[in-house]
């Protein structure tokens, strides 16, 4: 063989190898992938954001901090958009301090910097009782603001992502002034159908006033939380419910339901939360932590000004915790 034909020989091998070893790496790159992508899709990551309480020109109270809520709902919007992805964020209620048109709407304006899905539920301080912002005023506003939204009832659901499924409660009474809330009749028949036509779902449930109280407080409770609680039990799968309106950090996991309570940004320990779900077989793990504002001074104001820090901070086990829950077969 002559020296010529030698290198047109080799550089024939070259190319055949480069090409044989670019086809091997992408069949590679195909069968790693197809292996990684079904464990990502088990897992739902989402922000509990709740009683931000956001007000443009009301001064502190004895424990929140007015003063400071646009700033204090900034940091959770920044910490969740730089703390990797998010399948959506819920402000589970009293987004605004006083039920007026033009402070949801400053609100949303904040919540729009969010780069992930967000949504959001009605609490007390949202709806005025005769007042300018009605449900139907609150929704609409939402509605038009968000595009993830499009629910022309109060109460509504969505599918975060295969074998999940989020239901938005509204627990909010409106026909007298109090801080007790209900679930009516004709909502306790559609969530009723809601869990029957997604058995086989691990469902998350948000809502404002507590399923299960953190503490005991008569006039904030749910008045009917027997039927509601009746009803979700009938759903065999996992439940986790997403509750605020205590301003408490609180975990409690009751047969297959896990509840989690979550603080209140306006004041201490002005925290908001981060659940990681994982479904892997018949187990369901759930991750929760809480996640602390980084406006310190702002924190250690909030505090001096709180009687009984305790008492919405928790334990550590009412902070950062780990639970599993079981699927059944269906």
């Amino acid at each position: 063989m002559t020296k010529e034909s030698y290198k047109k020989e080799k550089n024939k091998e070259s190319v055949g190898t480069k090409i044989v070893n670019f086809i091997l790496t992408i069949a590679l790159a195909c069968f790693i992938g197809s292996q990684v992508a079904p464990a990502a899709n088990n897992n739902l990551r989402f922000a509990q954001i709740s009683d931000a309480h956001f007000s443009s020109y009301e001064k502190d109270t004895s424990y929140k901090i007015l003063s400071e809520t646009g700033n204090l709902l900034d940091d959770a919007i920044t910490q969740v958009n730089t703390s990797g992805a998010y399948d959506f964020v819920i402000f589970t209620g009293d987004l605004i301090n006083t039920p007026k048109v033009s402070e949801l709407e400053l609100f949303i304006k904040h919540a729009k910097n969010l780069i992930y899905p967000w949504y959001a539920i009605d609490g007390n301080h949202d709806i005025g009782v005769d007042g300018p912002l009605t449900k139907s005023k609150f929704i609409s506003i939402l509605n038009k603001n968000n595009s993830k939204m499009k629910s022309d009832n109060i109460y509504y659901s969505f599918t975060p992502k295969r074998g999940y499924y989020v239901i938005c409660l509204d627990s909010i009474i409106d026909y007298k002034v109090t801080t007790n809330g209900e679930i009516s009749k004709e909502q306790l028949e559609w969530l009723q159908k809601e869990l029957d036509k997604h058995k086989k779902d691990t469902i998350i449930v948000c809502i404002h006033v507590p399923v299960i109280e953190p503490y005991s407080s008569p006039s904030h409770k749910m008045v009917n939380e027997y039927e509601l609680r009746r009803v979700l039990k009938s759903h065999t799968n996992p439940i986790i419910v997403l509750q605020g309106h205590y301003h408490a950090a609180r975990l409690r996991q009751e047969d297959n339901m896990l509840v989690i309570s979550c603080p209140s940004l306006a004041s201490f320990p002005n925290a908001f939360r981060v659940i990681n779900v994982n479904t892997s077989g018949k187990k369901v793990k759930v991750d929760v932590f809480l996640k602390e504002t980084g406006l310190k001074e702002v924190q250690d104001h909030a505090r001096i000004r709180l009687m009984g820090t305790q008492l919405l901070y928790g334990e550590e086990t009412d902070r950062n915790a780990s639970f599993e829950l079981r699927r059944e077969d269906l």
